[in-house]
């Protein structure tokens, strides 16, 4: 398996970072019709503390993040400064919880484009561990310039 983009090139890309970065590689890429990723899950997901105690399981909704975290690289791909733009989910339909994700599991994150906009994505994603679909959902993102995101004035700047 070809790795086309590694994590610190998945970072110059995406501003997700630990430990909310989900996604570790890129694997295979057709530029506006499809993306795959991994993420290997670990047990030093801090999540697993309290998720659940004994019996450790991804959370589902984190499941579908790194769906949205992949389907951000297959936008920012081709973009010639995408530091300067942000995904933003906007949508989650059709959610579908097929089996859990356990430490020492490797997701396989396949999303395929629905619907491409100028600044609108729409894709069917699956998340599978080895070969079967643990999760599937369809979600929508939009593309903003970070620039122009309104943020409350009471609230701290982020730190560049």
């Amino acid at each position: 398996m070809e790795t086309i983009y590694e994590s610190n090139d998945i970072m110059r890309m995406i501003p997700h970072r630990y430990p909310f970065l989900l996604v570790d590689r890129i694997v295979e890429i057709e530029s506006k019709v499809r993306i795959v990723g991994i993420k290997n899950v670990t047990i030093n997901e801090p999540f697993f503390q309290g998720h659940f105690p004994g019996t450790p399981v991804m959370p589902g909704v984190l499941v579908v993040e790194a769906m949205a975290q992949t389907a951000g690289m297959l936008v920012f791909h081709e973009m010639p400064r995408p530091e300067e733009k942000l995904m933003l989910f906007t949508g989650v339909d059709s959610a579908r919880f097929r089996q859990p994700v356990f430490p020492g599991d490797v997701l396989r994150l396949e999303l395929k484009v629905l619907k491409l906009k100028s600044r609108f994505i729409k894709l069917y994603g699956e998340a599978l561990v080895n070969g079967c679909v643990a999760a599937e959902a369809e979600i929508t993102l939009l593309l903003v310039d970070r620039s122009k995101i309104c943020r409350d004035p009471a609230l701290p700047a982020a730190e560049a």
